[in-house]
């Protein structure tokens, strides 16, 4: 039985208190996220405000609630699409070969020698920017990632005793590819994927730190760190929390990526 890892438990407390805030989010929150109250400025974290208040006097606690809601829901829907559409061309680039994988892993290449989050601003600047279209760029900038993971697994697999017999018994490509090879492939992948979603996380919050990410008024970290900004001599705590919970995002995914890589990888 494997010794289960120091990161993965750590990991996994992190994301934990994370979750239950959003999930709490969905049915309470202490205050309304867009409550505002001129006495109540900028006020410490206390009792009745465990965060503080902003420079409108609005709840920091109850808006980070919320934003880990849809900074986690935009982190997971990156990742599922960009896993599934990297998972589906690295199979194919791994499995057919010749040509076909030169192209693929090219132009993979092209996309990968420029940085992530340049990347992620040209697109969204040319998408015309909306109130999710973060999500088309990332996906857009982490695919080539899952392309290349997949591909490796699958030159490792196709040629493989158990693969071959299979097609001897006439099984079609698309069952070699998806019922045989994808899942010995996958565990290879889970510790990508885990480790993407804290990536995400990153980025998305660095693009609506700069305005191009989620839209006010839904509140997001990184507009949350954008705000905090221009109190940070009269109100820090705004930018210590909000800068806090993104490192304990971010810190919990690293750890139960790495966990599961160390305890369940191949």
């Amino acid at each position: 039985m494997k010794k289960i890892s120091f990161n993965l438990v750590v990991g996994l407390f992190l994301i934990c208190i994370v979750f239950s805030l959003a999930f709490v989010s969905v049915f309470f929150t202490p205050y309304k996220i867009s409550e505002m109250n001129v006495y109540s400025r900028n006020l410490p974290p206390s009792i009745n405000h465990l965060a503080g208040t902003d420079s409108l006097g609005r709840d920091i606690f109850s808006r980070l609630m919320v934003g880990a809601r849809f900074t986690l829901l935009v982190a997971l829907v990156t990742v599922t699409v960009s896993t599934f559409i990297g998972s589906v061309i690295g199979l194919i680039s791994g499995y057919v070969g010749g040509i076909v994988d030169e192209i693929i892993m090219r132009l993979a290449d092209v996309f990968s020698s420029f940085p992530g989050i340049l990347t992620a601003l040209v697109i969204v600047t040319v998408l015309n920017y909306g109130q999710y279209t973060i999500v088309i760029a990332l996906c857009i900038m982490f695919i080539p990632s899952y392309v290349r993971i997949v591909r490796v697994g699958t030159l490792q697999y196709k040629k493989s005793e158990f693969i071959q017999n299979y097609l001897v018994y006439g099984a079609s490509h698309f069952r070699l590819l998806f019922v045989h090879i994808y899942p010995n492939v996958f565990p290879l992948v889970f510790p990508s994927i885990i480790i993407g979603i804290s990536n995400a996380i990153l980025a998305e919050s660095s693009m609506s730190y700069l305005g191009l990410g989620i839209q006010p008024p839904v509140p997001s970290w990184g507009w949350m760190l954008n705000e905090a900004q221009n109190s940070i001599f009269t109100a820090p705590w705004y930018a210590i929390c909000t800068g806090l919970i993104i490192v304990i995002t971010i810190t919990g995914f690293n750890c139960l990526g790495e966990g599961f890589r160390n305890s369940y990888g191949k």
